[in-house]
């Protein structure tokens, strides 16, 4: 093969349809990549249409790993996740391939370049507690409780810092002890600092809205409503992740007889709304290593970030 190869791995993030996958596709042809996903809802193997996992002419032009390989009654964790990177990024590096990391899911990218803290799982129950009295008390409320509970924590957090300030609450409910000291026990990232280039997608909000709408649209005239049926018929449990996949609970409230079609994908339209916009809210603090991009401007960015060494294969 007379393809590119760099030993630096590319990270490219951004909110949903802001055109990742592409970007995605169009280095690994060029560099001879593997499309590595970072998506927490693209990894269920029940959900391809209604996450919109790359086609599998997509998946045929180059290598994709992580796609659809969980079964949708696991309650899939970002540890989890971390793992099985792990052994796409050396199976990447063995064959010589650029490992492209493409998603959204900010906590996946966290734990790759960062670390993933020593956290037990949390009990879904719990999670779900510290989440209703978030919305039912605000986070100021949250925030004095954890000031109780564990003052380290809440000293270091933003009082407005709402995701946060639940994590933290809900780890010192659930083990008795800080986040600060499970994550001095954590793992070491799998990508170091100079290991990786990283961008972020952000599309101008009124245009990113507009695609977001029609892709939803899109996903119900290739079948999202019959792929919806399918996942029902299986009986999960309702707090499972795949349960609640943006446009899931609302068509499955369809399937019930309780909304038109309609109702239903205006409620999935607006609920990605709204995590595209948390999306951008996530990146900005938690990940500045991440350099924003305009989508048009995507493919110069990676001309100029990502180097390319001739191999000959």
């Amino acid at each position: 093969m007379s393809e590119g190869y760099s030993s630096k791995a590319v990270l490219i993030a951004g909110p949903t349809a802001s055109g990742k996958s592409a970007l995605a596709l169009e280095l690994a042809r060029a560099a001879g990549g593997v499309v590595i996903n970072a998506d927490s809802m693209q990894v269920y193997r029940d959900l391809r249409i209604i996450t919109a996992r790359p086609t599998a002419a997509d998946e045929a032009l180059v290598p994709h790993r992580l796609y659809g390989h969980v079964d949708a009654a696991v309650n899939f964790s970002a540890g989890a996740w971390v793992s099985d990177a792990a052994k796409a990024l050396d199976e990447a590096r063995a064959q010589r391939q650029l490992p492209i990391f493409i998603g959204g899911t900010g906590l996946y990218f966290k734990a790759l370049t960062t670390g993933l803290s020593a956290v037990p799982p949390i009990p879904a129950e719990l999670r779900e507690d510290v989440r209703a009295r978030l919305d039912r008390n605000g986070v100021e409320a949250l925030h004095a409780e954890l000031a109780v509970r564990d003052p380290r924590a809440a000293e270091r957090l933003n009082l407005r810092d709402r995701t946060r300030i639940a994590r933290a609450l809900e780890v010192i409910e659930a083990t008795g002890r800080s986040l600060l000291d499970w994550q001095r026990e954590g793992q070491p990232p799998l990508l170091p600092k100079d290991r990786f280039r990283a961008v972020f997608l952000a599309p101008e909000r009124d245009e990113l809205y507009a695609r977001i709408d029609a892709r939803f649209d899109a996903m119900l005239g290739a079948g999202a409503v019959e792929e919806v049926e399918r996942l029902a018929a299986r009986h999960l449990d309702p707090l499972l992740p795949a349960m609640k996949a943006h446009g899931v609970p609302s068509l499955i409230r369809h399937l019930r007889g309780e909304l038109s079609l309609e109702e239903a994908a205006s409620i999935g339209r607006a609920d990605t709304r709204h995590y595209a916009k948390r999306q951008f809210t996530w990146f900005r603090h938690q990940l500045p290593d991440f350099e924003w991009v305009r989508p048009e401007q995507a493919s110069g960015w990676l001309a100029a970030a990502v180097p390319v060494e001739r191999r000959t294969d």
